[in-house]
């Protein structure tokens, strides 16, 4: 049995590392998508209706994937499996040449990412104990947002050496390594698989607080949208003063230090998250969701008011993707685990398929009206844990 006394063990180093590899190549796709898209001529609705079916087809993949997982003895080649989709989903962007396409390629790498997501939180809860479990997750999630500013700084590289369409092809080498990292590193404890029975019965069996807890997240997932969102109202914002190409290369700078701030987010409240109340911290997170909404509305079109607008979005996402899991984690029993992640996953897949798509056209029509939906919903979000029991994490 792998030594679970300290939380930085193998296991968890080798998911922290495919989660970095992983996101350097499907960031390095993000973050050039919209200039993709926009040499089709596609909109910000398009684009929004891309990524809330690439979403939903990756949170009915967590939902069965979880539960699949519970009844296999090992785990782990889910998310082999998971990681190779991903890869090869982002690289397909380079054959593309029509929206369709784009959205065929953002589908297949997003229905990866929903095969392992479950599959890989279930491996770090198992490979740590319960008063180091948000350590383990911050960290996972760090490297992961680490990923995620490396990846757009190597496209924005890239494509002025090698050009838009062959940037995507490089984007699955990151890919291919993160593949191995689970391969090589990643040691799975045999567990004895759930007992065969319906998946109604299954989700019966999870725990009632988990079930509320998850009722609160899936209300503040309503107003959580896309990040490519954001990139392309910045770039839009920015356009008639640096022109296109810069004004996308200062979005996408942007996104880097969205990144960053995640990054350090992560890693903090990791920490934080096994030492003060996980439902308290993470309602705090929810209510600051409110602040890049604001930002939004600010009448300005400056890059000044962009960068606090990404910087205050990384800084939340940072408390809502950890702590989320963290809690999930001291209220889900060994049995369902799989299964309550696979829950958990699907319900803020859901909040991301109504906000991309919601979002994306109330913007088209009114930004406040757009904003308003955010704020209103995370705000809500964030009463509704209050109210969960105290003993809840």
């Amino acid at each position: 049995m792998e030594q679970r006394s300290h939380w930085l063990n193998r296991t968890v180093l080798g998911i922290g590392l495919a989660s970095l590899f992983s996101d350097v190549g499907h960031e390095m796709a993000t973050v050039l998508m919209p200039a993709l898209l926009a040499s089709f001529g596609s909109s910000s609705v398009l684009l929004g209706i891309i990524e809330g079916l690439a979403d939903g087809t990756a949170s009915f993949a967590k939902l069965f994937s979880g539960f699949y997982s519970d009844r296999l003895e090992r785990r782990k080649p889910l998310a082999f499996v998971g990681y190779l989709f991903t890869a090869c989903g982002m690289a397909s962007f380079g054959l593309a040449h029509t929206s369709w396409q784009v959205l065929v390629g953002r589908t297949l790498g997003w229905l990866g990412r929903g095969v392992r997501s479950p599959v890989r939180k279930v491996l770090l809860v198992e490979a740590t104990t319960p008063s180091t479990v948000g350590r383990a997750m911050g960290f996972e999630r760090g490297l992961d947002s680490a990923g995620a500013f490396m990846g757009p700084l190597l496209a924005l590289f890239l494509v002025h050496q090698v050009g838009l369409q062959r940037t995507f092809f490089c984007t699955f080498a990151p890919g291919l390594l993160a593949v191995l990292a689970i391969a090589v590193l990643v040691r799975e404890r045999s567990h004895t698989p759930a007992p065969a029975r319906s998946f109604k019965l299954t989700l019966g069996a999870l725990p009632r607080d988990f079930r509320r807890f998850v009722g609160a997240v899936t209300i503040a997932g309503l107003g959580d949208f896309s990040n490519t969102l954001l990139i392309l109202w910045a770039t839009e914002a920015l356009r008639p003063t640096f022109g296109l190409v810069r004004a996308a290369e200062r979005a996408a700078l942007l996104y880097v230090g969205y990144n960053i701030v995640y990054m350090l987010s992560c890693f903090v409240v990791g920490h934080l998250a096994d030492r003060i109340n996980k439902r308290s911290l993470l309602a705090v997170g929810y209510a600051m969701a409110t602040l890049p909404a604001l930002g939004l509305l600010w009448p300005s079109a400056s890059l000044q008011k962009f960068a606090f607008v990404f910087a205050a979005s990384g800084l939340y996402m940072g408390v809502w993707e950890t702590v989320e899991s963290a809690v999930a984690a001291t209220l889900l029993p060994a049995e369902v685990r799989g299964t309550g992640y696979g829950v958990l996953y699907t319900a803020n897949g859901i909040g991301d398929v109504v906000s991309s798509m919601l979002v994306g056209v109330l913007w088209a029509f009114s930004p406040t009206l757009a904003m308003g939906w955010v704020i209103a919903t995370s705000l809500l979000g964030a009463t509704l844990l209050l109210r969960l029991p105290a003993a809840t994490a």
